[in-house]
């Protein structure tokens, strides 16, 4: 009897052993560990986690990038089980680019992308010549293009869509020079160049309010630019990521983004 019931502990022990090695995956513990940017990604998800993922029975770990082209791989690799930063147009630029398989679950929020200038009040005051930074992500500088373009700055080949670069501007009637600029760096260059064409949550970060601040900003209506959840493809039926789901766009959620940001980030 003692020699079986040894036997029974060394394969229980056997195992729990494989188990414990059986995958890297950082939900491994039960626990949904989701990588942001510090505003206001980081912020709505540390309002879920606070307030509503206990009672919806998610331990929720957020963990906070001041890059986000770390957050892809981050996922990708397993340190992550999802990341909220992106909207679908530079997920599908980094999926083709990487060949990562990562998947947009759901839009939460849409921060506008808006115009800021320390020497102009209108994109009407720019002078011929004038240098107007942009993000150099592709997606992000074609969003940044067709905004000017919106706005009557420049003009776009037809069709050119969310791809557009200055190669495609066939009108620029005040010559106006474009300084792609890595998307983190542009409020801290602001004060360099005549007018820059900032990501919403870095103008927050900088203590810019899109909705005042802004010489122009995007509408809202139609605007395939929602920011979202992400995981890898797979997971998207997972139990704890369909609760998240269900709480970042939920009432709560909706009433937390429209107090505490004013207009300068809307609800999905």
């Amino acid at each position: 009897m003692l020699r079986k019931f040894s036997a029974a502990l060394a394969s229980a022990g056997l195992l729990f052993g494989l188990a414990a090695c059986g995958g890297s995956d950082a939900a491994s513990d039960d626990t949904l560990t989701v990588g942001a940017t510090s505003v206001p990604h980081a912020e709505v998800l540390n309002h879920v986690r606070d307030n509503l993922a206990g009672k919806a029975g998610i331990k929720l770990e957020v963990k906070e990038f001041s890059e986000y082209e770390q957050l892809n791989p981050a996922l990708n690799d397993g340190q992550l089980d999802a990341n909220y930063f992106q909207h679908r147009p530079y997920l599908e630029e980094s999926n083709q680019k990487t060949g990562q398989k990562l998947v947009f679950v759901a839009g939460v929020h849409l921060e506008p992308l808006g115009v800021y200038s320390k020497k102009v009040k209108s994109l009407a005051e720019l002078k011929n010549g004038a240098t107007v930074s942009l993000p150099s992500d592709p997606s992000n500088e074609g969003r940044a293009l067709k905004l000017l373009a919106d706005n009557g700055l420049i003009t776009l080949k037809d069709g050119v869509g969310q791809s557009a670069t200055a190669k495609d501007v066939t009108e620029n009637p005040k010559n106006i020079r474009f300084r792609p600029t890595e998307a983190a760096s542009l409020p801290r260059q602001l004060g360099d160049v005549d007018a820059s064409v900032i990501n919403g949550n870095y103008a927050l970060e900088a203590r810019l309010n899109p909705a005042k601040d802004a010489i122009a900003i995007e509408k809202a209506e139609g605007n395939p630019y929602v920011n979202g959840l992400v995981v890898k493809a797979g997971r998207e039926g997972d139990a704890q990521v369909k609760k998240l789901v269900e709480l970042l766009q939920s009432a709560e959620v909706k009433k937390f983004i429209q107090d505490k940001y004013q207009g300068s980030v809307l609800p999905a």
